[in-house]
């Protein structure tokens, strides 16, 4: 065999020559392609950290302190800032206004809502018109509102109080009585925030496919029978979702009330009747000075919101898995 014959016949003469190398070009667009995603995503996080986590995180440090304002020095202490908050019927009076305002508003703002989005749904001449004159009140500034609404139900001037005079009934003290101040608290929240949820409402009623309304025409079902069986089951996830965020922003509450107290303080109330949660906050923080047990007041309220968000995760993904069934 010839020294030719044998190169050929040896494997390394059957190898495979190396790929040739890829262009800058190729590689470039490549890298684009696997790293773009992240770069655009990536203001997002640096922003949120920036001025969302780490205040939160810092919050939660200066919650284990006693710490005062313009203390160098603060003590650690621990949990004690939470085991005196657990203690203090303050607190637990501003949670129980929070609650009692949340279910005045939030009840009636969903109904009042569901209503709205089917009568906008309907055809209504200068439907855009409409739709925008609902969203107005979300609009305006809430600092106005707050001082139409203490004045409309002031307790010797209100307009309210005229009206329950002219049938007939006992004005109310609606400053000093706790359930009137919640109402009328509750109805400056309706009165905001009813029409931004309706049209909420009316998009996911707009994404209802015509097909099974028309299917439930022609089997027979009525007005009424078509929005119980047919539009309320597909407008759940978009109830919860409506409901989950109206609780959110019930329990954290603080310009109402504040706008409410037309005696300029923050104690919501000579008895601090209608004094809600971030109300006692800032009072702690701001004129008590006292940061360590404001910052457990914040953190006990996060974690209550974390856990309503997580019902709200559970509940969505409950009604998506029997969607599909």
């Amino acid at each position: 065999m010839t020294v030719a014959e044998r190169i050929s016949s040896s494997p390394a003469s059957h190898a495979k020559p190396p790929p040739p190398r890829q262009p800058l070009r190729d590689r470039l667009s490549r890298w684009d392609v696997k790293a773009s995603p992240y770069l655009y995503i990536a203001p997002f996080f640096v922003v949120f950290g920036i001025v969302g986590l780490f205040p939160l995180l810092y919050t939660a440090y200066v919650s284990l302190f006693h710490w005062k304002a313009g203390d160098d020095n603060p003590n650690f202490i621990g949990l004690d800032n939470y085991k005196e908050l657990f203690a203090d019927s303050q607190f637990w009076n501003a949670l129980e206004n929070t609650v009692s305002i949340f279910l005045l508003s939030s009840i009636p703002q969903l109904i009042i809502a569901m209503m709205l989005a089917a009568l906008l749904g309907s055809r209504l001449r200068g439907a855009t018109g409409w739709r925008v004159g609902v969203l107005l009140p979300y609009a305006a500034s809430l600092v106005s509102l707050g001082i139409i609404f203490a004045n409309l139900f002031g307790t010797k001037y209100g307009l309210v109080n005229g009206v329950l005079q002219t049938i007939g009934l006992d004005p109310v003290d609606w400053q000093a009585n706790r359930f009137g101040s919640h109402v009328a608290i509750a109805i400056m929240v309706n009165w905001r925030w009813t029409g931004y949820n309706a049209l909420i409402v009316l998009a996911a009623m707009q994404a209802i496919p015509k097909e099974l309304h028309e299917a439930a025409l022609i089997d027979g079902a009525g007005t009424w029978r078509r929005f119980f069986h047919v539009t309320l089951p597909l407008l759940k996830p978009t109830l919860v979702f409506v409901t989950i965020t109206s609780t959110i922003g019930g329990l954290q509450i603080f310009t109402e009330p504040k706008l409410f107290d037309v005696s300029g303080a923050n104690n919501g109330g000579s008895t601090h009747q209608f004094q809600t949660v971030t109300l006692y906050l800032y009072q702690s923080a701001f004129e008590n000075f006292n940061l360590g047990y404001a910052s457990a007041i914040a953190w006990v309220l996060f974690v209550v919101i974390v856990l309503i968000a997580l019902v709200n995760f559970f509940l969505t993904g409950r009604l998506a898995a029997v969607k599909k069934k």
